[in-house]
This record gives structure tokens, C-alpha cells and sequence, in this order.
């Protein structure tokens, strides 16, 4: 696993969590497609707005020059340690409540304030599931977190599936 150098935590105050160091570790790789330990700053931006983060080109060359001139790094391109250090204050300003709600928002494509069957199965179709996924499948899924049972998931209940124990979502 990777962790942030002291430097690094002094200058964000909070350490990246540990399901945050996977997701940018992932990313990383996807956009290291030479297998180099580096990408560029343009990648670095394309990661950012991927991962859900508002920012400009003019931001990253900032954050990744301040970076890189603090741990003395004159290679071209940023390396993962450049880019956590750049990115542990995106994630420390992250509010879970509102991240929460863009997700709810997303399968409630239909804004009835539910997921229904319907959301589901466009979200199945949307991803290529739905040929995989029978509308059995997918009530099943909703049965097992619908605890009023009134056939649909709830923003209450959607929150209990998200942030129960043993969820990989946090921040």
C-alpha cells in the first residue's frame, strides 16, 4: 500500500484514506498506459474530472509544479506521489452528504425520489448488463434493501446501502 510522506500530510493536514489511495492508485494506472510511473499533467486533469472533481487546466499545472518543486522533482510528466500530494485536498473538501445524493440522483434518472425497477433496468441497459440481468435479478435487488417495502429503494435506503459496514464507499 501507499502512503503519503510526512511532507505530504503537513501540507494537507488530512492523509489520503485508504480507499481513496486505491482509487487514485487505479486511475493512475489506467492513464500510466507506457507503464512509466509518470503521466502528464493533461492525464492528471482527465483523472481528476474522472474521479468527480471540478478543475481546471490552469489548477493542475499550479498544484503539480508546487508539488513537484517541493520534493525536488525535475522529471517530466508526475509521478503518483505528485498526484496524491495534489490531490489530498480535492479529497479532504469531498462532502459524502452531497457525493450521496449526485449517486441517488443517477439511478433516480426518473426524479420520483425512488430507484425503481424501471431505473434499474436503463442502468442495466446503459452498461450492457441488460441482457445478463432478468427483471428478477434486478427485484431482487431492490427487495433486499427495501426496508419499508413499497417496491423501490428510498434516499434513506440507498444511504444505508451505501454507508453500512463493510462498504468500500468512503471518504
Amino acid at each position: 500500500m501507499t502512503t503519503m510522506t510526512k511532507q505530504q500530510q503537513k501540507h494537507h493536514n488530512r492523509p489520503l484514506a485508504p480507499s481513496d489511495l486505491l482509487e487514485l492508485r487505479e486511475s493512475f494506472e489506467i492513464f500510466d498506459d507506457e507503464k512509466t510511473g509518470r503521466i502528464t499533467t493533461h492525464s492528471l486533469k482527465i483523472m481528476a474530472r474522472a474521479l468527480g472533481f471540478r478543475v481546471t487546466r490552469d489548477e493542475i499545472m499550479e498544484c503539480a509544479d508546487d508539488a513537484k518543486r517541493r520534493r525536488n522533482d525535475a522529471e517530466p510528466g508526475v509521478d503518483f506521489a505528485t498526484v496524491c500530494d495534489v490531490m489530498a485536498g480535492r479529497y479532504a473538501k469531498r462532502n459524502p452528504e452531497q457525493e450521496l445524493q449526485k449517486a441517488f440522483r443517477l439511478f433516480d434518472d426518473d426524479d420520483t425520489g425512488g430507484i425503481t425497477l424501471k431505473n434499474l433496468k436503463s442502468i442495466a441497459r446503459q452498461l450492457g448488463e441488460d441482457d445478463r440481468l432478468s427483471d428478477d435479478d434486478l427485484r431482487a435487488m431492490i427487495d433486499e434493501f427495501d426496508m419499508n417495502q413499497d417496491g423501490e429503494i428510498s434516499m434513506e435506503e440507498f444511504r444505508f446501502i451505501m454507508f453500512r459496514e463493510g462498504s468500500t464507499t468512503s471518504s
